[in-house]
């Protein structure tokens, strides 16, 4: 049983910087369970061999951390989904910051993204003429008007 722990221990080393490069936890959870699942169906024989740092890589390309299914069923929506949809909307009428983008979203959609999310898809948006980009004089900071 020490030698099954140990060995255990050792893949998990091997595995773990996949694993914590998630943002999610959990989808570092379901992860997780889903190398167990592999490990006991390999204790029982259920497949011919098993390496936990294959089916590491395996996984990590399964999943999608910003568009992971909630326990509930849905799909948090992403970033750029979000704004999108904020372009539908009269929220762009008023100059916005990133910080208040931000907080908007986590508020109204109860999406916690970071401003350096938002920056590349505003900028983008801005680019596609979206979307008007301006640098505000007072804190020198871009602030995004809809055109």
């Amino acid at each position: 049983m020490s030698k099954h722990i140990e060995k255990l221990k050792k893949q998990l080393i091997e595995i773990s910087e996949v694993v914590n490069s998630f943002k999610s936890e959990a989808v570092q959870v379901k992860i997780i369970d889903k190398l167990f699942d592999a490990m006991n169906e390999a204790d029982r024989g259920e497949t011919d061999s098993y390496d936990l740092s294959k089916k590491s890589r395996k996984l990590r390309s399964d999943y999608d951390t910003d568009n992971y299914p909630f326990s509930q069923g849905r799909k948090k929506p992403g970033a750029t989904k979000v704004l999108n949809q904020l372009l539908g909307t009269d929220f762009f009428a008023n100059s916005q910051s990133i910080s208040s983008i931000a907080d908007y979203c986590r508020d109204v959609y109860g999406s916690d993204f970071k401003t350096s999310e938002l920056s590349g898809i505003l900028l983008k948006l801005a680019k596609e003429n979206k979307l008007k980009r301006e640098r505000n004089d007072i804190n020198n900071r871009f602030e995004y008007v809809k055109m």
